[in-house]
């Protein structure tokens, strides 16, 4: 559909084209192309705040909303579920919220490193998974999840800017997919969760888990979220292709590349402690130790955001118009810190990008691949 309106709201022309609504996977879910992710409620969003950009998303026409048991990021013991608990009060706040949205949320996979979580375990058993929806289910103050999601798999595989299996790293006496999907069908024929996803997953995760739950009867995945944008585009591997052909939806997280795909970084070069202070990659070191403070990374960045430049289109706007036009991608995780990034990131949507540019940005790929993958 190509009409577009202006509303005004808190004084802010904006300019709105309309979303369909899309399913997920095979199940029977339908939301927004845009989803809110709510990673930074509780760490560098105020409670208060956190509340005001819950209510302009829901204004704004967006229906979905992404949480876990494991935020805020980065993780610390101090802020360990704060999040879902400030969407929950948000939720109790707004009565009738609840019945307009698709709420999902993710269970903590392998806690090693993180003792505050399960005590650090190294698994993830079918207890721990109803254990931890039991929780969310209080911190959210709903009887519901609509999509209830494994945050990253309990087998050793390469994730969060990893780059290889290794095989002798595998360790068999870990809980199967098999054993996490009874539990998964313990909760959803409990009424508790409507249909279920992966997070951080590999092509052979997607296949197993849907193999297992065709074999054996079991919930099947209805989509996988992991990472996607202009500078992480492994998924275009080979998870695609698997993605389409089983039936599975994408959720693609940090579609601006932890903020290296606004520009912001582009002035100072660097994502370290002298770039600007509002970042998140220059005020978490932890951020900085991952794929986005690479400085590929950067110099990838700064590149497309030279061509979005070039093409008469804010960095941020060409960054999110790839995704929410590529046929891989079913919706789109935008994380925000202010209404008015909130506003930037919806405002984008019914951009489109010209052949030509799409071509150079495919030659920009070519030349330096994924370098925060």
């Amino acid at each position: 559909m190509g009409y577009w309106c202006e509303i005004h709201l808190s004084f802010t022309l904006i300019r709105t084209y309309p979303m369909n609504l899309v399913s997920l996977g095979q199940s029977e879910l339908k939301v927004t192309p845009i989803c809110l992710g709510t990673m930074t409620f509780g760490e560098q969003v105020t409670e208060a705040d956190s509340q005001a950009i819950l209510s302009r998303s829901l204004e704004r026409g967006v229906n979905f909303i992404d949480s876990a048991e494991m935020y805020a990021v980065p993780p610390r013991a101090e802020t360990f579920q704060l999040t879902e608990k400030i969407v929950g009060n948000w939720l109790a706040n707004h009565p009738g919220a609840r019945d307009k949205l698709v709420l999902a949320t993710k269970v903590a996979g392998p806690s090693r490193g993180m003792p505050w979580i399960r005590g650090g375990s190294p698994d993830l058993t079918g207890a721990d998974i109803i254990a931890a929806c039991e929780g969310s289910l209080r911190r959210l103050q709903t009887d519901v999840i609509d999509l209830y999601q494994i945050h990253w798999p309990t087998r050793n595989v390469p994730m969060f800017g990893g780059l290889y299996y290794d095989p002798a790293k595998d360790n068999a006496a870990l809980t199967s997919m098999h054993a996490q999907l009874e539990a998964m069908q313990t909760l959803v024929r409990s009424g508790k969760v409507r249909a279920i996803g992966l997070s951080n997953e590999t092509p052979y995760g997607v296949h197993e888990f849907v193999r297992l739950a065709e074999q054996h009867g079991l919930p099947r995945i209805a989509t996988v979220q992991n990472v996607y944008c202009l500078i992480s585009r492994a998924l275009e591997n080979g998870l695609d292709e698997t993605m389409q052909r089983l039936g599975v939806s994408l959720l693609a997280y940090s579609p601006l590349g932890f903020g290296l795909l606004t520009g912001k970084y582009d002035a100072s070069g660097t994502t370290g402690p002298d770039a600007p202070a509002e970042g998140r990659i220059a005020k978490y070191e932890s951020m900085r130790k991952q794929r986005w403070g690479r400085a590929e990374s950067l110099a990838a960045a700064r590149r497309y955001n030279a061509l979005a430049r070039e093409y008469g289109l804010t960095p941020t706007q060409m960054a999110l118009a790839f995704c929410y036009t590529k046929w891989q991608v079913r919706s789109t995780i935008i994380g925000v810190t202010s209404v008015a990034q909130l506003d930037e990131n919806l405002n984008a949507w019914g951009t489109t990008l010209p052949q030509e540019l799409l071509a150079k940005i495919d030659a920009v790929r070519w030349e330096i691949r994924d370098p925060a993958a």
